[in-house]
């Protein structure tokens, strides 16, 4: 009788919270010249993933191997656009560059009116640059001039474009006439996306340490709301019509920039709280949080029942999304040559880091040793990809 009922307490434990997953394999990794900071961009059957050695590449989504690479004029911080045979990304942060995605040809570039060249950086903490988005037949961006630009897919002609207060690395969010997106000025602009007018601008706080509460978390779209995670430690839930705010959700440690929606459900990475948690979009209200062990910069990827999110430590993430539990864990190269540089045996800093890490540049040097994944996941069927900072791009099979 003893045994029958532990064997019964068992088996509900085992049902009731699930048993791990034994997590994807790996199909495949390619290794760039340089540190990869956006997302791979999948079509039919190659990822498309520009790297900071100024290369974009087409790679076999099944072998990893290389159909084509394009050098193009400056280091690649963003993520490609597909659109219509064509390949459209940004780099060095003054030219759009739309490219052929069957050879790789240049079709035609866009330099931006402020003219700047090579990386102009907010400073240490600024990683990305504006991935392009199409609306229509235009391609939009932001850009390093404090502009943001509506250019035509088809011929690279200006269409409009409109100034802001600083620069603008966020990627804009599309949503019918509007396209959202946010400055280092500390605003978020709704613009009409048919001529760049001003609908209407949103002031974030600020905070203490951060003053003007810069945008630097690009935002989504979703429940007639628009979501941006500042720089002033909060995430903001704006209408969309008319840029009021519905909530303000605080983080104490650090910012909320990584956020993904699916349904009604945002879910939000954050740098110093070290946490992704998921949060009703309508009220803010948390619906649970996870300890993901490192700050998050990039968005999560979905399936049916999981998320897949990226750290600076160099780790994959593959999460229950109805409860938050972390089903199976993968990391880098980086991670895995590199960790006792930095970690202990559970992951946390080394008692003497503080005489590792000194200075800004110190951080950068720890992201791109362990193969910090700074963007989002990208799914493709069965298959998970992820850019590293450690150079590589993975492919790992669900």
């Amino acid at each position: 009788m003893r045994y029958a009922l532990l064997l019964a307490l068992t088996t509900y434990c085992f049902f009731a919270h699930g048993q791990p997953d034994a997590g994807p394999s790996l199909a495949w990794k390619f290794r760039t010249g340089g540190p990869v900071i956006g997302s791979p961009a999948v079509s039919g059957e190659r990822a498309f993933v520009g790297s900071l050695d100024s290369t974009l590449y087409a790679l076999d989504l099944t072998t990893g191997q290389v159909r084509w690479a394009r050098r193009l004029g400056g280091v690649i911080r963003s993520t490609a656009c597909l659109h219509d045979g064509r390949v459209y990304v940004t780099a060095g942060d003054a030219v759009l560059y739309a490219l052929d995605a069957a050879s790789g040809q240049i079709r035609w570039r866009f330099r931006t009116l402020g003219g700047i060249l090579g990386e102009r950086k907010y400073d240490f903490a600024d990683y990305y640059h504006s991935s392009p988005v199409v609306s229509g037949n235009w391609v939009c961006f932001g850009a390093g001039d404090g502009r943001v630009y509506a250019v035509s897919a088809d011929t690279g002609q200006l269409q409009w474009s409109f100034q802001t207060g600083d620069i603008v690395h966020t990627t804009p969010a599309l949503a019918g006439d509007r396209l959202f997106i946010g400055s280092l000025d500390g605003h978020l602009y709704a613009l009409d996306v048919r001529t760049g007018s001003l609908r209407w601008k949103f002031k974030s706080v600020g905070h203490r340490y951060f003053p003007k509460g810069e945008m630097q978390g690009s935002p989504v779209v979703g429940n007639g709301l628009v979501y941006i995670g500042s720089r002033d430690y909060n995430l903001y839930a704006l209408d969309a019509s008319h840029g009021y705010d519905h909530w303000t959700k605080s983080f104490p440690l650090g910012w909320a920039t990584a956020l993904s929606v699916r349904d009604s459900v945002l879910y939000v990475g954050t740098s110093d709280d070290k946490l992704i948690a998921a949060v009703d979009g309508r009220t803010g209200r948390e619906l649970w949080r996870t300890d993901a062990g490192f700050n998050i910069f990039g968005g999560a990827a979905f399936s049916d029942d999981r998320l897949y999110v990226g750290t600076l430590m160099g780790k994959i993430l593959g999460l229950d999304r109805r409860t938050g539990a972390v089903r199976w864990t993968r990391t880098t190269v980086g991670y895995e040559q590199h960790k006792s540089r930095y970690f202990g045996a559970d992951d946390r800093f080394r008692p003497d880091i503080q005489t590792l890490i000194r200075v800004p540049e110190d951080f950068l040097n720890l992201y791109h040793r362990v193969g910090a994944i700074f963007s989002a996941p990208t799914l493709a069927g069965a298959r998970l990809l992820a850019g590293s900072a450690d150079g590589y791009i993975y492919c790992w099979q669900l």
